[in-house]
């Protein structure tokens, strides 16, 4: 029976909860530091491993570091030519010591595309609009590399405006030689939910003052309010009446069931907010359909078919604000309509998690895997069933071919079904029900924290090019890295993909070794000096730290220029050693060079340093009164001889060259500091190349050079000449 009594909330003068244990707007800090996380994840990314794909004119650019208990999720993007490249991105997964564990990696092949259009941007926002009903508006068209093959140019447009009579924020690639429309994906996602209340009265988290305001104090961003975006305001500190019509109510319930699911993010999934970093989005209640959504920035709740509940309860709340989730994972939320289907099951499963954790936390709601039960939207009961999706007609139990071209929410049957087995199992016996499997196997479950966790690790790995498959195996290597020292976790994550018919990827974990396998590598001697001209050789030792031994193939990248390296062999089984040469040429240029070598085995990529210095070299830099040396990562810039220069005390000449690694676009600048203090360039070079020189006539004063990296990274020696 259905409560009326009135909905309230309780704070104190300071909007300090009461019955909650403390929080901070922070959450729960990772156990692995981001700064050792991402320094050892740049040693990776800067060797430009195979794995990567990468080429010559591709660089990496780090976006972000987000925890999730002992390990970290370095993500980084890809430009090609200076061009962003849309699926080229990619996630580095770290332990606590910046140790490199895994890679995901959607790009299957190296870039080579050309880079200039046939068709103008005017024209891309034209075709653009035309994928709105009512466009009101494009975005700049962003010329960019997407990578399909060796890869297609394209514009990215988004149009903005309504769609069909609803909101929209629609992505459109554009083919930038024919004109065709390649991909398009709405950024507002559509989703339906289930009833209104909670039980009374329920806390939630207002400011309380001489105003008191629906907006949490320990959830940084949280807020509620109607159409105007505006949170709401009264003189007292207490909301809502309780009927299914009042709006005060609708965001009393938007605020409990946000709450929930931040603090269920923090304490079972280790996530900081909702955007990861102790973030979450504002919420609007009154919207004028039968219908909830998300749009990149809030959300926004309508009511029942009836008009009789406002759809703000739990599972409703958590599965739009879990879009939000998924829009600030690696990859972002735009993408094939694939993608939009697992976007879409992500709603679901966090809707699912929330629920279960609210009533394991008092909550009144019995959770359930069923979507959307208790609001009846139209009238028909749940919109979406978890363990057996095919209950709603069009809903595919198992994975086919018909499933990535899907209409969205039908395409969310599979991934939700499998999250169902992992959590549950095929044939549970806690009164869940049975679900069906499609390879008539029977799946253990592993309970439904363990697999938020898997699914929350499989989030973080993701990129913007998402498929079924890629998901697949993600969730097998976070299952490994997050469960260290037992297989069931793996057993089950992948026993449910295969129970739903979804395909594996080659390259996913094909077992799971109790300890997993592991490696570590060692240079001895790990620097050396030789005359421009000669060798030296260093022994790479490996040796198996866990699990079972196995094949490392080992490569060599930042090599200054007319310097090569070899390994015999190039490939050892973990425990062995190989021996590295590294020969330089008459031409190579006097300086430090640090030089990584990598290693790579199964899922396992490690990294060690050897430096080498070369004497005597005649190279294009060698010859000149002062060398300088260092090294960059693409966009980044070095001042020589240091921020503070150097003084010159006459006229005369100045004469500098700089040596880059082959394939990288390093410039040159030479600066003077002026009467004020600040710094004026007065001469450059800045050629596509790696290599620059400079010829300045000047009179007395301070000078330095800015070495910047336009693309590509490695180390560099400067060689100059003074008046």
């Amino acid at each position: 029976m259905k409560r009326t009594a009135a909905l309230a909330l309780i704070t104190t003068a300071a909007g300090v909860l009461v019955g909650l244990s403390p929080t901070t707007a922070a959450g729960a800090s990772p156990a692995a530091d981001p700064a050792q996380a991402a320094r050892g994840a740049d040693r990776l990314v800067d060797a430009k491993p195979p794995a990567l794909r990468p080429s010559a004119k591709d660089a990496f650019h780090r976006e972000r570091v987000v925890g999730q208990g002992d390990l970290n999720y370095v993500s980084y993007t890809r430009t090609y030519s200076g061009l962003p490249v849309y699926g080229g991105d990619f996630v580095v997964v770290t332990d606590a010591k910046g140790g490199v564990l895994s890679t995901s990696v959607a790009q299957e092949k190296t870039l080579d595309v050309g880079t200039t259009p046939k068709i103008s941007a005017e024209k891309a926002a034209e075709v653009a609009r035309a994928q709105v009903t009512d466009a009101t508006g494009t975005s700049t068209p962003r010329l960019t590399v997407m990578a399909e093959g060796t890869g297609r140019l394209a514009y990215e447009v988004v149009a903005e405006g309504t769609n069909n009579g609803r909101e929209s924020k629609m992505h459109v690639f554009v083919d930038a030689l024919t004109g065709d429309v390649v991909e398009k994906s709405d950024e507002v996602m559509d989703g339906q939910g289930n009833s209104y209340y909670n039980g009374n009265p329920v806390t939630i988290g207002t400011t309380a003052g001489t105003t008191n305001s629906m907006t949490d104090p320990a959830r940084s961003g949280i807020r509620c309010g109607g159409q105007n975006g505006s949170a709401y305001t009264k003189s007292s500190d207490s909301w809502g009446n309780g009927s299914g019509t009042d709006l005060e109510t609708a965001c009393v319930d938007t605020l409990f069931a946000a709450g929930q699911e931040w603090d269920m993010l923090r304490d079972w999934l280790s996530r900081n907010g909702m955007d990861g970093s102790g973030g979450g989005f504002p919420a609007r209640v009154g919207l004028s359909d039968v219908n909830a959504y998300w749009n990149g920035s809030y959300t926004n709740f309508g009511h029942s078919q009836d008009n009789k509940r406002q759809a703000t309860s739990i599972d409703v709340v958590a599965h739009e604000y879990g879009h939000s989730i998924f829009q600030n994972t690696p990859g972002g939320s735009t993408g094939s309509n694939e993608k939009g289907g697992l976007n879409e099951s992500t709603g679901d499963i966090f809707g699912t998690l929330t629920e279960h954790y609210a009533y394991e936390h008092g909550g009144t709601h019995a959770p359930d895997y069923a979507v959307g039960e208790q609001v009846n939207l139209v009238g028909s009961g749940p919109i979406r069933y978890m363990y057996k999706p095919s209950l709603i007609s069009g809903d595919p139990d198992c994975y086919s071919s018909s499933v990535p071209p899907m209409e969205v929410h039908s395409a969310a049957a599979i991934q939700n079904h499998w999250f169902y087995l992992l959590a549950e199992g095929s044939n549970p016996t806690n009164g869940n029900p049975v679900s069906p499997t499609c390879n008539s196997s029977t799946v253990t479950g592993v309970g439904i924290q363990k697999a938020g966790k898997i699914f929350m690790g499989t989030l973080n790995r993701k990129t913007s090019t998402w498929t079924h498959t890629l998901a697949r195996k993600a969730s097998l290597a976070a299952a490994i890295e997050l469960f260290p020292g037992s297989c069931a976790e793996y057993d089950a994550t992948k026993a449910a993909w295969n129970a739903v018919n979804v395909p594996a990827d080659p390259s996913e974990p094909a077992s799971c070794n109790t300890s997993g396998n592991d490696f570590s590598m060692t240079l001895n001697p790990d620097s050396a000096t030789v005359q421009a001209g000669q060798q030296t050789t260093a022994t790479v030792a490996t040796q198996t730290t866990s699990g079972s031994a196995q094949g490392v193939t080992l490569t060599a990248s930042g090599l200054p220029t007319g310097v090569t390296a070899s390994f015999n062999p190039s490939s050892v089984t973990s425990g062995s050693s190989s021996t590295l040469t590294l020969t330089t040429s008459a031409s190579t240029a006097s300086g430090a060079y640090p030089i990584t070598v990598t290693g790579t085995g199964g899922s396992a990529t490690h990294a060690a340093t050897f430096t080498l210095t070369v004497s005597g070299g005649s190279g294009p830099c060698g010859g000149k009164q002062h060398t300088a040396t260092g090294t960059l990562s693409s966009g980044a810039s070095a001042y020589q001889p240091g921020t503070s220069g150097f003084q010159v005390t006459k006229s005369g000449t100045h004469s500098a060259c700089l040596a880059g690694p082959s394939g990288t676009d390093f410039d040159l600048y030479l600066q003077k500091r002026n009467s004020l203090g600040t710094w004026t360039t007065v001469a450059s070079s800045l050629s596509a190349s790696s290599n620059e020189t400079i010829t300045y006539n000047g009179t007395s004063g301070y000078y330095r050079y800015r070495v910047y990296s336009y693309s590509g990274s490695g180390s560099y020696t400067l060689g100059y000449d003074n008046p």
